[in-house]
């Protein structure tokens, strides 16, 4: 089991930048992925980007693709998302998340979330 414990939230005004941490403990494994998502209010959830553990391998969310960029520190078993140019759209709880390749994101461990509000 993973457990994954986000930090870095926060208020910005748009154009501003933010970075987003996680903090990754427990049984890690080579085909584990770890990963952001968000939800807004009234909004699904969506994904913004993964990377692959071991790998680095990474997929970006086209809503994100440019602005965003998603980065992790074996060594700290972190897991980062650098945001950039952020605008008032990208405001929502962010949450990340980690799973076996392969596996549906529902089955795996995910953090309590941080509140990200843009302001325009």
């Amino acid at each position: 089991q993973v457990q994954l414990v986000e930090s870095g939230g926060g208020s910005v005004q748009a154009g501003g930048s933010l970075r987003l941490s996680c903090s990754v403990s427990g049984r890690t494994f080579s085909t584990l992925v770890t990963g952001w998502f968000r939800q807004a209010p009234g909004k699904e959830r969506e994904f913004i980007a993964d990377i692959m553990w071991t790998s680095g391998g990474t997929m970006y969310g086209d809503s994100v693709k440019g602005r965003f960029t998603i980065s992790r520190d074996n060594a700290k078993n972190a897991l980062y998302l650098q945001m950039n140019n952020l605008e008032p759209e990208d405001t929502a709880v962010y949450y990340c998340a980690a799973v076996r390749h392969g596996t549906s994101w529902s089955q795996g461990s995910w953090g309590q979330g941080t509140q990200v509000t843009v302001s325009s």
